[in-house]
């Protein structure tokens, strides 16, 4: 199957998103399948606004147009409600094309962090560019519940996966780990507002505190915070020795649909301390993780956990898994016109 696939997330941006899509386009491939991405860096760009890792693409129709037409896919799925989704969105409601979307970010809640705005302004947005999609593809059943309850819909399940060759726990710990006053409570991912590594940072539980990933808040916290440790950006194995070498996964945010890295930790042998919010209520069992209104408890808590059943639990994501509901969710073009009605209503 020839499938195009538009993003606004795209290297080099590093986090989740970035990664599922890299990852299961890799899946794609080996299994036989022709996979075109439409990304930023293919058209001119600009830094986002206070978050200049994310490039927002400038595209007239005709370039989009040319690109996709030049590739002839027999489906379309757009990741993204960046300016490329939108764009591809209305591509495909003009000539009348099927396409699926997916729900990767609470763009909502996200908008509000930095904005100090309620999220409900903006929902009508989300519920506006997923409308025409033959479905939405949604990573968790908590999720799902929540754009159900926003009106949006079809939805399919699209769950993430492990590189289990290189997240286990037979890595060395960094070699600054053999120095840290126990427990070690580890962060990684993307140094943002919206991931409220704040309120991780200024925890009281006794032990060290480490922080793995870039992003546009890491200054301020490293001035904030000046008793944690900030490692930068790891990746591959170094960061699976991050993982292994801690005691406990710290997961602070409360806007995550999904979060790769607690699944990434488990598979190290490490459990997961987390807020009982979308995400960890999808991802956790009482065995390889806990959650708390107060990260002091579900810290406490994660590290009385077995790390070899957090092991077990971890390494049940696959990637192939992911790849195979991908693809049972696609909207291949023979089967399906959108509707002249959804066309109108949507455009």
């Amino acid at each position: 199957m020839k499938i195009a696939l538009v993003t606004d997330a795209w290297h080099p941006q590093v986090n989740g998103v970035v990664r599922t899509l890299e990852t299961v386009i890799s899946e794609l491939r080996q299994g036989g399948h022709e996979v075109d991405v439409t990304s930023p860096d293919q058209f001119p760009s600009m830094p986002a606004p206070s978050y200049p890792e994310i490039r927002l693409a400038f595209t007239g129709m005709r370039g989009l147009a040319t690109r996709l037409e030049r590739f002839a896919p027999d489906t379309i799925h757009i990741a993204t409600e960046g300016p490329l989704g939108w764009a591809a969105r209305h591509y495909c409601l003009r000539r009348k094309l099927p396409f699926t979307t997916a729900y990767h970010t609470q763009f909502p809640d996200y908008v509000a962090r930095r904005t100090g705005m309620p999220a409900s302004l903006f929902w009508p947005m989300i519920r506006r560019f997923h409308a025409p999609a033959v479905r939405t593809m949604v990573a968790t059943e908590t999720i799902r519940a929540e754009l159900t309850a926003q009106g949006i819909g079809p939805l399919h399940h699209w769950s993430r996966g492990v590189d289990v060759g290189t997240f286990h726990p037979d890595h060395a710990p960094p070699d600054l780990f053999f120095t840290l006053p126990r427990p070690i409570q580890l962060y990684v991912g993307r140094v943002a507002v919206e991931k409220n590594i704040e309120e991780f940072l200024s925890n009281t539980h006794p032990g060290s505190k480490v922080v793995v990933g870039c992003g546009p808040a890491l200054e301020r916290l490293q001035a904030q915070f000046p008793q944690a440790h900030f490692l930068g950006k790891q990746s591959g194995h170094a960061l699976a020795a991050c993982y292994a070498g801690a005691d406990v996964f710290v997961f602070p945010s409360k806007t995550d649909t999904f979060g790769l890295v607690m699944i990434e930790s488990l598979a190290c042998g490490t459990p997961v301390a987390a807020y009982p919010v979308p995400g960890p209520l999808d991802v956790l069992q009482p065995q390889s993780g806990a959650m708390a209104e107060r990260l002091e408890d579900a810290i406490a808590e994660a590290l009385r956990l077995d790390r070899r059943r957090c092991h077990a639990l971890g390494r049940a994501f696959t990637w192939a898994a992911s790849a195979d509901q991908f693809l049972d969710g696609l909207a291949p073009m023979a089967r399906a016109m959108i509707p002249e009605e959804l066309v109108r209503a949507s455009a």
